[in-house]
């Protein structure tokens, strides 16, 4: 369960890059309260493999992907969701 309120006035991010994903990733893990060895743990990867996304490294599939949304004229953003 979430941390913290998600105001529907938050923007979501824009992912234009592989590298682009590391900050929302960041910040969507700051507001939920969690550190980077909690959400590894969560959802099964190690702190290293995570920190290195964070810092925009470790992301070729993603690139791979934006390359796909980008030729079919889309892009992806991140924001708040209720799974």
């Amino acid at each position: 369960m979430s941390k913290s309120s998600h105001g529907s006035e938050e923007q979501p991010y824009r992912v234009y890059t592989g590298a682009s994903i590391g900050p929302a990733i960041r910040h969507y893990r700051l507001q939920e309260g969690l550190t980077q060895a909690d959400l590894a743990d969560l959802v099964g990867l190690t702190p290293s493999y995570l920190s290195r996304l964070e810092n925009g490294d470790g992301t070729e599939e993603l690139r791979r992907i934006i390359r796909i949304l980008k030729q079919l004229g889309v892009r992806m953003t991140l924001q708040y969701a209720d799974w």
